[in-house]
């Protein structure tokens, strides 16, 4: 098993798409890159605690590869918007990946250098090292899969 953290934007819409994705065995959506403890959705809102809507994708390894993730990744939101994803602004909707170990960096790194040619802006996807993450509240968890209208 695999973890991997990232930030697309509404956090909703992203875990959607891993939570069906085979190999994927577990999303848990929340906040992280913040300087708050505990923050709330509420809190994170008010673009204040530095976090970002992420989701954590745990994954098999042996069934899906940290690049696959990083496709599905980069397939699924705009990475050249800066701190905004579709009608959703602020920094805690901001393109992230936060890798837990040198070869997530080196990959991501390298996933930017190979599709950076295929965009006609920047890339602003952060790559940065995991902080701490804190799970949001239970009615964002799976919120697409409970009936939730998410634009993605």
């Amino acid at each position: 098993m695999e973890t991997a953290i990232l930030a697309a934007g509404c956090f909703w819409g992203i875990e959607e798409i891993y939570r069906t994705t085979d190999g994927v065995k577990n999303t848990t959506v929340g906040y992280t890159g913040g300087n708050k403890q505990n923050p709330t959705y509420e809190e994170v809102c008010t673009d204040m605690t530095g976090h970002a809507e992420v989701v954590k994708v745990d994954f098999d390894d042996n069934k899906i590869s940290y690049e696959d993730i990083l496709n599905i990744f980069f397939k699924n939101h705009n990475p050249t918007q800066l701190n905004r994803q579709g009608p959703d602004i602020g920094t805690q909707y901001r393109t992230s990946i936060f890798y837990l170990n040198e070869s997530q960096k080196k990959q991501a790194l390298s996933k930017i250098d190979e599709l950076q040619p295929n965009y006609n802006n920047s890339i602003v996807t952060e790559i940065v090292e995991a902080s701490e993450f804190y799970e949001a509240e239970e009615y964002h968890q799976q919120y697409v899969a409970k009936g939730g209208i998410c634009h993605f």
